[in-house]
């Protein structure tokens, strides 16, 4: 199971304090190749990890850009996979 947690304060009490506290787990499979996080080839402005998996290439879970926007998937239950279905990270590209 793939879970976010985050804390958000557009005005922290100090100016030390964080706006924005993110943590979060990928689990679903423990063996997926993926490449951490660093900023994209095709798109310098979006900093994430990406997925490495034959046929689900570049699909993201977790990104930002440089603008702040915040962009994170979960994965959610199903009957039967689909083995031929895109991974839902592209939607973010």
């Amino acid at each position: 199971m793939c879970i976010i947690f985050f804390k958000f304060d557009p005005r922290p009490a100090s100016k030390n304090a964080y706006r924005l506290i993110l943590a979060a787990n990928r689990d679903e499979f423990y063996n997926r190749p993926t490449k951490a996080a660093d900023f994209w080839v095709s798109n310098s402005e979006i900093l994430s990890g990406l997925d490495l998996e034959e046929g689900k290439e570049g699909g993201s879970w977790l990104g930002i850009n440089k603008r702040g926007k915040l962009a994170a998937l979960t994965n959610y239950l199903e009957g039967r996979p689909n083995p031929d279905a895109q991974g839902r990270g592209e939607d973010q590209s």
